[in-house]
């Protein structure tokens, strides 16, 4: 029997926001088996728990359904909460292939309901293939320079004119793909509220319904280029368009220069729980 928790993250409403696959003991499985339980979930992402090994409350890996990732945001909320709640307290350190990452809890009668965890810095750079990318997502122009930023994935952005145009999107998948292993985030908004869709069939998620490790950064984008102050706290609204809403909080602290911290917060909620009876390799 190999236990999972289903649970749905940036939302407080059960069956919205990105679903998530924790599987909270799997220190006996094998990287391929990882990988074929989340090919099974078809999740966005799945998370497998194993014990720490660097001081944290635990270390989990985290798989989409075509590759691991060193880290990912969703994954990292989700199972925080999975974690957390039976421990107790109002924090929780995960190790993840991108060092320890700290996260603050909020209970409500016992109940974890909120978390806010502080990002890996990304690296920023200007994207190489932007006109290929504009092409793809079969848009003009962006209003602001076309940048990559890695923290785990590579996220690049996209901005248009306004929220209807993310809305209206409809993207060549296939050309997309033929990138590689971006996300691809395509935002709009103004002062502290943004709507964005991220697409990333290179990683085998066409469209994400709430990306985690793309609100950090897109906090940063914004600051860098003077939409926002740094140090802001802006709300994130993705999903609708695949009937997923969801809402991400994010901040980034720093510089132009010099990113210090970037904080992501949101809700989360058990929705499932249950046990796979094989899975074994042949």
């Amino acid at each position: 029997m190999l236990p999972y928790t289903v649970i749905d993250v940036f939302t407080d409403v059960p069956l919205q926001g990105n679903q998530l696959g924790v599987f909270t003991d799997a220190a006996r499985l094998s990287a391929q088996q990882m990988q074929r339980l989340s090919r099974e979930m078809n999740f966005a992402e799945c998370v497998f728990v194993l014990p720490a090994e660097k001081g944290g409350d635990a270390r989990i890996r985290i798989f989409t359904p075509a590759q691991e990732l060193p880290f990912a945001g969703h994954p990292v909320l989700g199972a925080a909460f999975v974690i957390g709640e039976p421990l107790g307290g109002d924090s929780v350190r995960l190790e993840t292939g991108a060092g320890i990452v700290p996260l603050e809890l909020r209970r409500e009668g016992g109940r974890v309901v909120h978390g806010r965890m502080q990002q890996p810095i990304p690296t920023v750079r200007p994207y190489q293939r932007a006109a290929e990318l504009l092409a793809a997502l079969k848009v003009p122009r962006s209003a602001l320079p076309v940048e990559a930023y890695r923290n785990g994935p590579n996220h690049v952005y996209v901005a248009l004119e306004s929220e209807e145009a993310v809305a209206a999107l409809r993207p060549d998948l296939g050309a997309l793909a033929a990138l590689g292993d971006i996300g691809a985030n395509c935002f709009a908004g103004s002062g502290l509220r943004w709507k964005t869709r991220m697409f990333a069939p290179g990683l085998g998620v066409a469209e994400d319904p709430a990306t985690g490790s793309a609100a950090g950064p897109l906090a940063a984008h914004l600051a860098r280029h003077g939409r926002i102050a740094f140090g802001d706290e802006i709300e994130i609204r993705q999903g609708a368009e695949i009937q997923r809403p969801s809402v991400l909080y994010a901040r980034a602290s720093g510089s132009r220069e010099a990113l210090t911290r970037i904080e992501v917060a949101g809700a989360a909620v058990i929705v499932a729980r249950g046990a796979f009876h094989r899975y074994q390799e042949a």
